[in-house]
């Protein structure tokens, strides 16, 4: 290869090699496929690490469920580190679905303002759509918050699987042990079962607050009959 067919990446024309690209229509339609094939790759992937969650968070109920009806004799408490379980795979999830939400944002944005524009050029363009995405790839940001992020995250899946552990322990500490006072059943070596129930119920009344609480919507998508929120906010 000859001196001057060299590729220098610090000259100037190097450098604006991309830029010249987004100026040119055709490189950039030609550009724009594999940006966004590599953006939902990496959504697909977000959802199966969520799935992956949801799967191990079922399996933790169905172990515990497991130990602690496999006789009277089973201590009842099982349920109870279910339900702890359930809590810290929540915040694994409610951390890969703020990064999921990140990933589908940019993929909705292509969405809205080119393929949908292409079937339809007289719908609604963001015009600054394209600078707001360079933005996001220059310095991402999380599109939705902690709070928003549990809250849905309860609603969907881990309100419903611990109110399955809140009946199951319920029904254990009551009805299965016949003859034996619930008070006895439900301590917890060194803690008297009134406490434990005491506990139970605060415990379930905050995650009930902040499952119901309603919040400002940020999460990108228009399948829940809401506007989204500013997806480029930082969080």
């Amino acid at each position: 290869m000859e001196e001057n067919d060299t590729f220098d990446p610090e000259t100037t024309k190097a450098r604006e090699v991309a830029a010249e690209a987004g100026q040119d229509p055709t490189d950039f339609l030609s550009l724009l496929p594999h940006y966004y094939r590599g953006e939902v790759g990496q959504m697909s992937t977000r959802v199966s690490r969520l799935d992956q969650s949801i799967d191990w968070a079922i399996g933790a109920i169905v172990a515990m469920l497991a130990l602690s009806f496999a006789s009277p004799d089973s201590p009842p408490y099982f349920l109870l580190i279910g339900m702890l379980a359930l809590m810290i795979f929540l915040l694994f999830d409610v951390r890969r679905y703020r990064s999921f939400d990140a990933a589908r944002s940019r993929v909705r944005l292509i969405e809205e303002n080119v393929f949908a524009n292409a079937f339809n050029p007289e719908g609604t363009v963001h015009r600054k759509w394209r600078a707001e995405l360079a933005d996001d790839l220059r310095k991402p940001t999380l599109k939705v918050t902690t709070r928003e992020a549990m809250t849905r995250r309860l609603r969907r899946v881990y309100f419903p699987l611990l109110s399955v552990l809140l009946v199951a322990w319920f029904f254990r500490i009551t009805v299965f042990v016949p003859g034996e006072h619930w008070n006895e059943t439900a301590a917890v070596p060194g803690i008297p079962g009134y406490t434990i129930v005491i506990l139970v119920a605060l415990f379930y009344l905050c995650t009930l607050v902040v499952t119901i609480w309603p919040t400002p919507r940020q999460a990108k998508g228009e399948y829940h009959g809401v506007e989204p929120g500013d997806w480029k906010a930082n969080k």
